[in-house]
């Protein structure tokens, strides 16, 4: 079993963490990019700005978003590179949300499972 794990990037780094990849289309708030440790920024694989603005991050919208989500990964030629990352090494994909449930690192960690599996 593949390590993809979620993490917001406000949280601390740990030892575990392997590649981490942050997952966001805007860049967090309040954070210098220097001061973010990551390896990379893939915004391309994010949910679209339309998307984004649609699900305004309420939770009672998180299926009909993970389901319109899904569909964008499908014809994201971006997301093969982080499941090729995610097969060589574990993954901690960042997020700057506050919801750590209802968030497009979650539906996209599955994702990428469900591609290893």
């Amino acid at each position: 079993m593949h390590a993809i794990n979620t993490k917001r990037v406000y949280d601390p780094v740990e030892k575990g963490d392997g590649c981490r990849i942050l997952v966001d289309r805007l860049w967090p708030r309040g954070v210098k990019k220097e001061d973010l440790p990551h390896d990379e920024w893939l915004k391309t694989v994010a949910p679209s700005t339309e998307l984004r603005q649609w699900f305004g991050h309420d939770p009672e919208r998180f299926e009909e978003f993970t389901a319109r989500y899904l569909r964008e990964l499908e014809q994201n030629a971006d997301l093969d590179r982080l499941v090729e990352i995610a097969k060589g090494q574990p993954v901690t994909l960042l997020f700057s949300a506050k919801d750590r449930e209802h968030n497009q690192a979650q539906v996209l960690a599955k994702y990428i499972q469900q591609q290893l599996s």
